[in-house]
């Protein structure tokens, strides 16, 4: 029996991720190690929701995050407000926007390569925000640069956590598979979740190959010592599937290497 391809991604988005897999022929296990949970409404997300008219932009960071606007909007605006401008990090982020509120997402342009936050600040409707109000919708904790950099650039800041990630160890099986590398690759595309996996990954497991979803996170995993490292151009399914194809085919082209 070929060995598993191991993925971390949680939820609807993992089981997605597996299934391009599966049908591309690869074995698949998911490591569940991290869900995500909602959290719970209080007065200050309330008012955020209420007054969301008043924002100039609104930048989702992920999926999940997503969801929990989406629902939070369907609740108290039946119809969205006239002239609201959204961003996303990536391209999943942008699609649930669209299937969830129907509304156009301004994300990354395709000539940076990633879908990144650093590859979001590059568009030009960022680079000025004198006087605008921007909420900026994510999880608990994170990366600053986002805010730190819209604050920078002028503009008046919300940013509203609206979901956690609560992690676990691997299950014992997963658990020998990470201390022996008994596995084909691994897929991580957070930061976060890599470095709560690492504390498993022995020597045999940090040689195996480690397909992540930014050269930012590849630089992350060579400092938790991983060896073989394989750069996707963003994290949708279809891009570290690509990845992984290239990577199976010794005929095919050289995938591109994390420094």
């Amino acid at each position: 029996m070929s060995q598993p391809v191991l993925i971390c991604r949680p939820g609807d988005r993992g089981n997605a991720l597996a299934a391009l897999l599966r049908e591309q022929g690869a074995c698949v296990e998911q490591l569940d190690v991290m869900r995500l949970e909602p959290l719970p409404e209080d007065h200050i997300q309330r008012r955020v929701w209420m007054d969301i008219d008043q924002y100039h932009k609104i930048v989702v960071v992920s999926p999940y995050a997503a969801y929990c606007l989406s629902d939070a909007l369907d609740r108290y605006w039946p119809q969205l407000p006239i002239g609201m401008n959204f961003y996303s990090v990536g391209r999943s982020t942008a699609s649930v926007l669209f299937e969830q509120l129907g509304v156009r997402v301004h994300i990354p342009p395709l000539s940076h390569g990633e879908d990144t936050s650093e590859a979001l600040l590059s568009l030009a409707s960022l680079k000025t925000l004198t006087r605008q109000r921007i909420l900026l919708v994510a999880g608990e904790g994170g990366r600053t640069l986002l805010a730190d950099t819209l604050r920078a650039r002028g503009a008046d800041v919300t940013r509203l956590a609206v979901y956690r990630r609560v992690y676990q160890p691997p299950t014992p099986a997963m658990q020998q598979r990470l201390l022996t590398g008994n596995y084909r690759a691994l897929i991580a595309t957070s930061g976060e979740l890599l470095e709560h996996l690492a504390k498993w990954c022995e020597q045999a497991a940090l040689n195996q190959p480690l397909i992540v979803s930014s050269h930012r996170l590849a630089k992350l995993a060579g400092t938790l010592g991983f060896c073989d490292l394989k750069v996707a151009s963003g994290a949708t399914p279809a891009a570290l599937a690509a990845v992984l194809s290239r990577f199976c085919n010794p005929k095919g082209a050289d995938v591109d290497q994390g420094t």
